[in-house]
């Protein structure tokens, strides 16, 4: 069989180039790829995947599960139909299910399980959600990772950060940590108040970039004065941080180029888009916007420069609240809200409400495990798809290795329904040269989505007046009890969400007296689960960590929204620990 080029379907931040050779799955050993892919892609092949679709229990036919699909369909009212669609799979295809529903008259969801709130923040301070692409990173002289812990969520950006001053903000002292030059160990949720007193200090030294401030943030003055408002004996004390650690920052950063690289547990909180916004504010006290090697990256909007040719006007309801038991027939894709989704009993009472439940996705999981009809789609090397990336500006064509009797293909099932329900589809090859058209061949060979800056904001923000919009207030986190932890959701480095080896522990400081392997309560608000422990020094005694995905942490989580960006806040609870 020939080689072919593809691109990793998971989503993640690295959206990795494929070569699919003699059965295996090998790496671009050019551009951002460099030449590795990550244990879940080295290892796609052993993760055992639907093979036939299934009804009440009982393996159909796929002819059989359309006809059944199509008559669920014709039998409710399209008001009682709703579409839950994930991102298990991530590509530009993915959203042809979108117009089917859409056009049906069914219901969407709106809002996000990742990234809202932050992205919320980012659009206030900015105007607009733009990469700072992996290229750019590379050339920065320092890079600042805060919240992020790259070995497990974005490897593909250490072979760029080698010979440059790393400072690692984060609650867990993991491997970059324990790499870098200067980590500081932070409180969970107190993030805000270190870039809050990392902005005040830089005027305080008269270290502000003042050329930069005066054209695109004249408004700064008034954002010192609500720095102003934070007690700085009290406040480091309680976020765990010292005047030596802050003055170790600005040493580092000032007059540098720095780039800091943001992590989604930052903002995994009701007030996440201000965290997210302070953090931009610090990066603009030192004029960090629009230069070369400079700047912030979080997750950019993968979608920046294209325009869907789906519909996708549609009702839509709360992808984090979901009251599924409002409809009559619920179809998953690509997605485990039985896992992923917070305050997983409130989901699970819900789910089981819904007359009827379809699950199409890839694998096995709590969700496919109590769905009436069971659909399997076709891996990314079975199909035709185009997908871009929230950390770099590629657009990467994902061609079809082989064909395969096993599943169906996004495109294909909804062809079937859009020609039983008369709603117009044009052919699969039009959708995917509509997407091809947004790209461009750069000098350097790679494939990009045009009409995107290589380096953001150059000319000003994407505000109104091109000025940086500062916080104007922000909200004073209540005290928690002694005996209350801090819960950490990060992602763990076997699973992706609810996808592949997912973890089976909760992390304590061996300070607490636990054994490892030792079964204990871990209480919320929200509910309880028990978890075997594993003693980990590398948190800070007032943290837990429980990684996402694993099975019943969010029977601790509150399906409450982010203040802005409509999003989960899973470390909103504190919990309790209890000896089973």
């Amino acid at each position: 069989m020939k080689s072919s080029v593809t691109a990793c379907p998971l989503d993640c931040y690295d959206a990795c180039g494929i070569i699919y050779d003699e059965n295996k799955l090998k790496p671009f050993k050019d551009g951002h790829t460099n030449g590795f892919l990550c244990p879940h892609m080295n290892h796609y092949e052993k993760f055992d995947r639907i093979i036939k679709p299934r009804y009440k229990g009982h393996e159909i036919t796929m002819k059989e599960a359309l006809l059944k699909l199509k008559e669920l369909f014709q039998s409710e009212l399209k008001s009682e139909i709703l579409h839950y669609r994930g991102s298990g799979n991530f590509a530009l295809m993915q959203e042809v299910t979108d117009h089917f529903f859409a056009t049906l008259g069914a219901t969407l969801t709106n809002g996000t399980l990742c990234d809202g709130a932050g992205e919320a923040g980012i659009i206030e301070g900015r105007g607009s959600n733009k990469n700072m692409p992996l290229n750019q990173i590379e050339k920065s002289d320092v890079i600042i990772f805060w919240g992020r812990n790259p070995h497990t969520t974005s490897s593909h950006i250490l072979p760029l950060i080698k010979n440059k001053t790393i400072i690692v903000i984060d609650p867990v002292k993991t491997k970059i940590a324990q790499m870098a030059d200067l980590h500081v160990q932070i409180k969970p949720h107190t993030d805000i108040y270190l870039a809050l007193l990392l902005s005040r200090f830089v005027h305080i030294n008269d270290s502000l970039n003042e050329e930069f401030v005066e054209k695109y943030a004249s408004e700064f003055e008034e954002y010192y004065e609500l720095t102003q408002g934070v007690r700085i004996k009290a406040t480091l004390e309680n976020i765990g941080v010292t005047l030596g650690d802050i003055g170790d920052i600005l040493e580092h950063t000032i007059d540098k180029k720095v780039a800091i690289v943001c992590g989604v547990g930052i903002q995994k909180y009701r007030d996440g888009a201000d965290v997210m916004r302070s953090i931009d504010a610090f990066a603009v006290s030192l004029g960090l916007f629009g230069k070369e090697g400079c700047g912030v990256a979080y997750l950019g909007n993968s979608k920046e420069a294209l325009e869907s040719p789906f519909v996708t006007q549609a009702k839509r309801v709360s992808k984090i609240d979901t009251k599924f038991d409002e409809f009559e027939t619920v179809f998953i894709q690509g997605a485990n809200p039985l896992a992923q989704m917070p305050d997983t009993l409130r989901v699970q009472n819900a789910l089981e409400k819904a007359a009827n439940v379809v699950y199409f996705g890839l694998y096995e999981n709590e969700t496919s495990q109590i769905a009436d009809l069971i659909i399997p789609a076709k891996t990314f090397l079975e199909k035709d798809d185009i997908r871009t990336s929230y950390s770099h500006n590629g657009l990467m064509v994902m061609n079809k290795q082989y064909e395969s009797d096993v599943g169906i293909s996004e495109y294909d099932l909804v062809a079937y329904l859009c020609k039983e329900f008369n709603i117009e589809l044009k052919p699969e090859q039009f959708y995917l040269e509509h997407f091809k058209n947004f790209g461009i061949k750069k000098i350097n060979g790679c494939f990009e989505v045009e009409n995107r800056e290589e380096i953001p904001y150059q000319n000003g923000f994407d505000t109104s007046d091109s000025e940086f919009a500062f916080l104007e207030e922000f909200e004073t986190q209540q005290s928690e009890n002694e005996d209350e932890f801090n819960l950490i959701t990060a992602k763990s480095h076997t699973s992706l969400n609810s996808q592949f080896h997912r973890d089976t522990y909760v992390y304590i400081n061996s300070v607490h007296g636990y054994m490892d392997e030792e079964s204990v309560t871990i209480s919320s608000d929200n509910g309880s689960v028990i978890l075997a422990v594993k003693n980990d020094n590398r948190l800070r005694a007032d943290t837990v960590l429980i990684y996402s995905g694993t099975p019943g942490v969010n029977n601790l989580t509150s399906s409450k929204h982010s203040y802005e960006g409509k999003s989960a806040v899973f470390q909103e609870n504190k919990v309790k620990i209890s000896k089973k």
